[in-house]
């Protein structure tokens, strides 16, 4: 099986030709996609949401390597049996740079169009954008849940690009070529290659073996953790209801947790020290709509806080 990220260029129009979905996996990760027969693109696949996507939509995955984007013709060739492109949208491809590095914002926008412009060419394409909530400004207690109407102020440079993305894109969207915007809060799990994981219970996990944990903030901040399990159950619920036109929404869990409560739970469980006021630079803090998230979706959680931690727990050996 060739490596989307070790194909070359040259010689890709045999390949293409030769089947779409090779680098799909072979088994599924959600029974109930099996439903999904047409073909979905993703680009810009990163190394933790992406393998989820990936493996729920098994052979309806068409994995579009980062090569193939400077080739317009190899592209459209791609996407030519896709019913909808899923672009992963929440920093750049290459993790070198940090999120606020001078040329974040040119990767992501430069990577970003070649692919828009490709949605444009293709006709009939559901575009779904995955990014962050840091395109929205800092959340404080009191503050409106975050959903369809929250005001738009990107933190830093990578939300800049993201924002950039998102925008041309709606701009774009068409009832042949509606899209769908959604932007994920705190989301937490283990890569499908294994460990570490992703996400501040991990961190926490694996700080636990060494005595303490450091809680970003004072500990009255709120965050909304979600399983990337359950973010991909939202994108598919997506993929299977377009909007008329455009969209764009938050996922989370729509239940918040103080980090003092939650340190404590980590406390109880490792007998971890708790370390308030710590670094919270790049931090999301706030509560998604859960009303909204159910009635687009049909959307409520399947893995509870409780699964979340102790999942970060035996993901670090713990």
């Amino acid at each position: 099986m060739v490596s989307p990220r070790g194909l070359e260029t040259e010689g890709v129009y045999d390949y293409l030709w030769w089947g779409f979905c090779e680098w799909a996996p072979t088994h599924s990760y959600y029974s109930q996609v099996s439903q999904y027969t047409m073909k979905v693109a993703i680009t810009a696949s990163d190394a933790f949401v992406a393998p989820y996507i990936i493996e729920a939509l098994g052979d309806s995955a068409v994995i579009v390597p980062d090569e193939i984007l400077s080739d317009n013709m190899a592209l459209d060739i791609m996407l030519t049996p896709c019913k909808a492109l899923i672009h992963i949208n929440s920093r750049p491809v290459d993790t070198s740079v940090t999120r606020n590095d001078r040329e974040t914002k040119i990767l992501m926008r430069e990577a970003a169009r070649p692919v828009l412009d490709a949605v444009n060419r293709h006709g009939e394409l559901h575009m779904i954008i995955v990014g962050t909530l840091r395109v929205h400004p800092p959340w404080s207690p009191g503050d409106d849940y975050y959903g369809p109407e929250s005001s738009l102020s990107p933190r830093d440079t990578a939300a800049e690009g993201q924002l950039w993305i998102e925008e041309n894109a709606l701009e774009r969207a068409e009832s042949s070529r509606p899209v769908s915007v959604i932007r994920a809060s705190n989301v937490q799990g283990v890569p499908m290659d294994g460990p570490p994981g992703n996400g501040l219970l991990h961190r926490w996990a694996n700080e636990s073996q060494i005595g303490w944990i450091n809680v970003p903030g004072s500990g009255d901040d709120i965050k909304d953790l979600i399983h990337v399990e359950d973010l991909v159950q939202v994108i598919l619920s997506v993929l299977g209801d377009p909007p008329l036109t455009r969209e764009s929404f938050a996922v989370g869990s729509g239940k918040g947790i103080t980090m003092s409560e939650l340190a404590q739970i980590y406390n109880a469980k490792t007998g971890a020290s708790i370390e308030l006021n710590q670094n919270s630079e790049g931090e999301v803090w706030g509560i998604v709509d859960a009303w909204f998230l159910d009635h687009r979706c049909g959307f409520k959680p399947t893995i509870s806080l409780e699964e979340m931690i102790d999942e970060s727990l035996g993901a670090s050996g713990y």
